[in-house]
């Protein structure tokens, strides 16, 4: 999903639509002149499941991840914080890649298995506007054009981007809500619990375990103990959690005597009347 608007723009009004089954060009490997030339001074956004996958695949949590790998730049126009992959300051080159390509291919992050496909996905779609992928043709890269042709959906399940994109769904419907267009700035409290709820899993455990948040919240016994030690598990909790603390969305339950307790007290504050 582009953050430009006016690059957004551009790709749905003149981008070549690609459909599933249309076939495009592309081959990568050692052979070429370009090999890692496309993982150098480059802006990766990285999405929740791809941290989560990369601090698993390092053995090390979020919150270590985040401070030696990311950087998290933030600007005026933001209104919420976005996560790039730190390049190395001497060549700016990708951490992870060596003379011999990724050194954790096997989780390398979306934007990484997606090249040379993009995908727009357009807010309210129809079905004459819905979801489309296309090219993505870079003068440094040389390998378009080389290879087998190959359909988008071929590409999609070879690169193991059906698993992405299923992880992905309720960060990506999150992200298409209409609250971020009507909504004013988030404090600086709201902006630390969306980067917590979004990148940084660790953290956001402790929260939930290490705080009254399970005496104040009604979450199922089974889910409770499968947040305990599954990241992904406790991301999805997370989504909910901020359709909840942000959008005032009824994803999670008070509990009835909290629920209570709040009603009490504001009918003593003349704030409400019972």
């Amino acid at each position: 999903m582009p953050a430009d608007a006016s690059l957004a723009q551009q790709i749905v009004g003149e981008m070549p639509r690609l459909g599933l089954d249309d076939t495009f060009r592309f081959r990568c490997g050692r052979d070429l002149e370009c090999f890692t030339r496309c993982c150098r001074d480059v802006a990766i956004v990285l999405t929740p499941y791809d941290v989560v996958r990369m601090k698993q695949a390092l053995k090390i949590s979020s919150s270590e991840f985040l401070q030696r790998y990311t950087i998290s730049p933030f600007t005026p126009e933001q209104k919420i914080p976005v996560v790039l992959l730190k390049m190395n300051a001497e060549d700016r080159r990708c951490p992870f890649v060596g003379e011999q390509g990724c050194r954790i291919y096997a989780h390398r992050p979306w934007a990484c298995r997606m090249y040379p496909l993009g995908v727009a996905d357009p807010k309210n779609p129809t079905a004459s506007d819905r979801r489309f992928h296309f090219l993505v043709k870079e003068d440094l890269c040389l390998g378009h054009g080389q290879g087998e042709p190959q359909t988008v959906r071929r590409w999609i399940e070879q690169e193991g981007l059906e698993e992405y994109e299923m992880m992905g769904a309720s960060f990506r419907d999150l992200m298409l809500d209409d609250f971020w267009e009507r909504s004013e700035e988030l404090t600086p409290q709201q902006i630390d619990m969306y980067y917590m709820a979004c990148y940084d899993v660790d953290r956001f455990r402790r929260f939930v375990f290490e705080t009254r948040f399970l005496e104040l919240f009604d979450v199922d016994e089974a889910r409770v103990e499968a947040m305990r030690t599954d990241d992904l598990e406790l991301l999805d909790f997370a989504m909910q959690w901020l359709r909840f603390s942000l959008f005032r969305q009824r994803t999670l339950k008070i509990r009835p005597s909290v629920a209570r307790e709040r009603r009490q007290a504001l009918e003593k504050q003349g704030k409400i009347h019972g």
